[in-house]
């Protein structure tokens, strides 16, 4: 029952980062691929329909955790209290800099908007990262599973450690690299005119730097954790999956590079989701990796109580097949190319 767990709150989890991770990119993207104020509204208008129902798969797989992995999201929840919050705050930025920009009809008043959201949308890929890479690197669990942070130590990525290290801000910055490279994909598939040709351009040039970043990140999470090859080398799904990546990145390239956008999309989603899924088929049953591996949590040490989880999967698979549909009804009835509203009244 913890292996159909784990595996429902990776799917979740990775639904969210390709759903949300193309709306932090396009954010982080507009301030460069955007000039006017019209094609802000353009990159707007695109991610508009979608932006707050992506974020609902984050509060889900927060709930999925607490039913399923109680402990670890008790632990995680308090250990990251403050990055919790940097999240949060930034989520909390995005949503209001894109409902308010058009409330006053001012220069300065859009252009601060227009700051505040293309910062908030670079951080928060840094962020969460930057924790991911605290996930893969190793925690100062005690016995009783609890852990704290300091912002940052010595930088070493060894004990004592902090949230940011050599290997943490590698980890986040990776991430940057490659939802804008995805933000980038959508906004060519999502808009036209110099909005889609600067896009291109720009994520034919990061996905670029992602594909070296790639190995370079592998090898250094490797040194941070050395079981982590062992668990890729014995595990034919991580192959698959991370082949399933590689595929992707190269049809994301050849896709902006040739000016297919549904196929570049398509591709980015399956370099993120298979990037995603690979990597936690390698440190699957580990969840709370500790710097003392004995002290680490796991899918088998801090599931749920076993009968709550096959009652909560009843529920699970009722609700999972409805949010799915909402989803794709949503993005098909905003289907086709974006343009800036011909009205002020009638959009962003």
């Amino acid at each position: 029952m913890v292996e159909i767990w784990y595996a429902i709150v990776v799917v979740f989890l990775t639904i969210y980062v390709v759903l949300d991770g193309y709306d932090f990119g396009a954010g982080a993207l507009h301030l460069w691929v955007a000039r006017t104020d019209a094609e802000r509204r353009q990159v707007l208008g695109a991610i508009g329909p979608f932006w707050d129902g992506n974020e609902v798969w984050l509060l889900a797989g927060a709930g999925l955790l607490f039913v399923g992995f109680p402990r670890v999201l008790a632990s995680g929840a308090s250990g990251f209290y403050f990055a919790i919050f940097l999240v949060l705050w930034c989520l909390i930025l995005r949503g209001i800099s894109i409902e308010f920009r058009s409330h006053v009809a001012d220069g300065v008043w859009r252009q601060s908007w227009d700051f505040f959201f293309g910062v908030a949308s670079a951080l928060l890929p840094v962020f969460l990262g930057a924790a991911l890479g605290n996930l893969l690197r190793g925690l100062p669990l005690n016995r009783e599973g609890w852990f704290d942070l300091a912002l940052f130590t010595d930088f070493s990525a060894r004990e004592p450690v902090g949230i940011l290290d050599w290997y943490t801000v590698l980890v986040g910055v990776f991430a940057l690299a490659v939802l804008v490279a995805h933000g980038a994909a959508f906004l060519c598939w999502k808009t036209d005119g110099l909005v889609q040709d600067r896009s291109r351009r720009v994520g034919r040039r990061v996905y670029v730097a992602v594909a070296a970043l790639w190995p370079v990140l592998t090898i250094a999470t490797v040194k941070v954790d050395p079981t982590f090859f062992g668990g890729l080398a014995s595990r034919p799904l991580a192959w698959l999956l991370g082949a399933a990546g590689a595929a992707g990145l190269v049809t994301a390239l050849r896709g902006l590079s040739r000016g297919k956008d549904l196929p570049a999309f398509l591709g980015s989603c399956a370099f993120v989701a298979g990037l995603s899924t690979a990597t936690a088929v390698c440190v699957f049953p580990m969840m709370l990796r500790a710097t003392d591996p004995a002290l680490s949590l796991t899918a088998r040490n801090a599931g749920g109580d076993p009968a709550g989880l096959k009652t909560a999967l009843v529920w699970f698979a009722i609700g999972f097949p409805l949010a799915v549909l909402y989803s794709v009804v949503v993005h098909r009835l905003h289907r086709g190319k974006v343009a800036a509203a011909a009205s002020e009244a009638e959009g962003y």
